[in-house]
């Protein structure tokens, strides 16, 4: 019954009008989506910032602990073996590790979806909502 109330009220406004607000709606949902899109947005840029930071300043740590312990395992590995073979064992394995520790970090960057999908999804629906309004 109120579904045929209001569009008896429709009915009467003039289409003037009724265009007048469908345009005042549409900016009014254009600037919304606008809106979301920013939150959305900056959410992300947020996470993927820190993740950024998080990899300098472990990279910086343990660049200078590796140089220390690499350091001291060569010069314990020079008892048994030539020092340049002891350097090239060690060399081995930062790299190794170092590999490792890069291919996750860039594995984690990955997963870290930049598309706005909340924005793209109620963009969709508003699409859908203004068509139903046309029709």
């Amino acid at each position: 019954m109120q579904r045929m109330n209001e569009v008896r009220r429709i009915e009467e406004r003039p289409l003037s009008e009724l265009f007048s607000d469908l345009v005042t709606e549409t900016s009014n949902l254009v600037r919304n989506e606008v809106a979301l899109a920013r939150v959305e947005l900056t959410d992300k840029a947020s996470k993927i910032g820190k993740n950024v930071g998080s990899l300098v300043i472990g990279g910086a740590v343990a660049y200078a602990g590796v140089l220390a312990i690499g350091a001291a395992v060569i010069m314990l590995l020079s008892r048994v073996m030539p020092d340049w073979l002891a350097a090239l064992v060690v060399g081995l394995i930062v790299v190794c590790v170092a590999w490792l520790m890069i291919s996750k970090a860039i594995t984690a960057l990955k997963k870290v979806e930049l598309k706005p999908e909340a924005t793209v999804e109620s963009v969709k629906e508003d699409a859908q909502w203004i068509k139903d309004q046309i029709s």
